[in-house]
């Protein structure tokens, strides 16, 4: 049989690059809450979950094979990001609260089993300061193996800035105010880094991507034209670093795009989605660095799915 496409490729249509992994997790009524964040420890193979909700854990712990193994709760009023940190020495993890009770408008770093080490922020106090440091809603933190920081404040709160942050927790840098301008924010919504310097943020409400230095907070360059339909919620990596996955909240969406040559940022290219159900509502995913394995954290379908590679 002859088909269509035979005769003409470009009819295909883009190749599906992942598969939804029906078995996970194998305890799924364990998802009690509106679970916003995920992120995932490559290393020792755990997934770890941020959930909203009165009464319910905020922080879920999985294995990446899907067994529900712990939670933990204390200190933690609404999640909004999360960030596991290998080191040589220790697994850390890092959440961003956009509560407004006591503990609200901090990010803080806990042991894997959820004891609090560090606090930064003031907390229960929005604001825009540096000395002391606060926030306002911060949406997301990415934290290198140095200790060096990258936080994106806020979430709809008075703050639309990128902050790099010393191990010390002192600004490197500082970059963006509200607006559509270059370098300018409307809801700075995740953050990520690729291995060439270039720190990645999901500008939300001026639906772009906007790249910068690592090292000076320099604009790189933006990408729009990818995200006409619906703003990027999410930004991180492939294990290969060939892609981007960002999550499409309102279109129930993952966009798969390609990532740019070094020196040059030039214009995004969709490679394939992956479509999600109507009303899933994806806010912010997490790469399996060692599988591969994409995690998304959908707020509509409370639950967190999991999608391997083809």
């Amino acid at each position: 049989v002859v088909r269509a496409h035979d005769y003409f490729p470009s009819w295909k249509g883009q190749e599906q690059m992942y598969k939804l992994d029906i078995g996970w997790p194998k305890n799924p009524e364990y998802f009690t809450g509106q679970t916003f964040c995920v992120a995932v420890d490559s290393l020792h193979g755990l997934v770890y979950v941020g959930q909203r909700g009165a009464n319910v854990p905020k922080v879920l712990v999985f294995s990446v094979e899907g067994y529900f193994l712990y939670s933990w709760n204390d200190t933690v009023e609404m999640p909004h990001g999360i960030f596991v940190l290998n080191t040589a020495t220790e697994s850390s993890v890092w959440i961003t609260d956009v509560g407004t009770g006591k503990y609200g408008h901090t990010v803080k770093q806990y042991s894997p089993m959820g004891k609090l080490l560090q606090i930064l922020g003031t907390p229960g106090n929005a604001g825009s300061s540096l000395i002391p440091l606060q926030f306002d809603q911060p949406a997301e933190i990415f934290v290198e193996e140095t200790g060096d920081a990258y936080v994106v404040d806020g979430d709809g709160g008075m703050n639309n800035r990128l902050l790099k942050l010393s191990d010390d927790y002192k600004e490197i840098w500082l970059t963006g105010t509200n607006g559509s301008g270059i370098g300018q924010f409307k809801i700075p919504h995740s953050v990520t880094l690729d291995p060439y310097g270039r720190v990645w943020v999901a500008d939300r409400d001026n639906k772009r991507l906007q790249v910068f230095d690592k090292v000076t907070g320099e604009w790189l360059g933006s990408w729009d034209s990818c995200f006409s339909e619906d703003g990027p919620y999410s930004v991180r990596f492939t294990a290969n670093y060939k892609y981007l996955v960002v999550a499409q909240l309102n279109v129930n969406r993952l966009a798969i795009l390609a990532a740019p040559p070094v020196g040059s940022i030039g214009d995004c290219v969709m490679v394939s989605t992956v479509q999600l159900a109507d009303e899933t509502q994806p806010h912010l995913v997490d790469v399996d660095m060692k599988s591969g394995a994409v995690y998304v954290a959908e707020i509509g379908a409370q639950q967190v799915q999991k999608y391997i590679p083809l």
